[in-house]
């Protein structure tokens, strides 16, 4: 299903759902990020999506990025909860979500990089190379938040 993201967009139509998402700002050892890049707009991110019922949000967060990169993690931390009505996603079935994303810290514990029907590239990368990526000013966001050292709250 392809999306098209609006951000501060006067013109953007009005949502019509939100969906509790969760996404990972992951980074291994060397402190590269680990990105996708995204097969339904063509942009990099960082990996998540949505929560399953009957999941916990930390579980939603190990399968995402399983899911999307090969990569198994374990959740360290919060990097903080993204809501932004001047944020929607249309999708091509009418679906217009107001963004809605818990957005967490992972450590990488194994697995191997590889692309998904999600997925067309994946690859971990240094914070200063991010600049030269085309990434949706969400995701931005929650890179910075990422880069800052913080301690976060309670998590389930």
């Amino acid at each position: 299903m392809s999306r098209v993201d609006y951000f501060n967009d006067p013109d953007a139509p009005g949502a019509n759902s939100i969906k509790v998402a969760v996404s990972a700002f992951v980074r291994d050892h060397d402190g590269r990020i680990l990105m996708i890049r995204r097969t339904d707009n063509d942009k990099y991110s960082i990996p998540g999506g949505g929560l399953d019922a009957g999941e916990t949000v930390t579980a939603a967060v190990v399968r995402e990025v399983r899911e999307e990169t090969g990569i198994d993690v374990e959740v360290s931390g919060l990097v903080g909860i993204f809501s932004n009505p001047d944020h929607v996603i249309a999708y091509d079935d009418g679906e217009v979500r107001q963004e809605f994303s818990i957005c967490f810290r992972a450590d990488p514990v194994g697995g191997t990089l590889r692309t998904s029907s999600e997925s067309k590239e994946v690859l971990w990368i240094a914070a200063q190379d991010i600049p030269a990526l085309d990434i949706h000013p969400s995701i931005a966001l929650r890179i910075e938040r990422g880069l800052q050292q913080t301690d976060g709250p309670f998590f389930t």
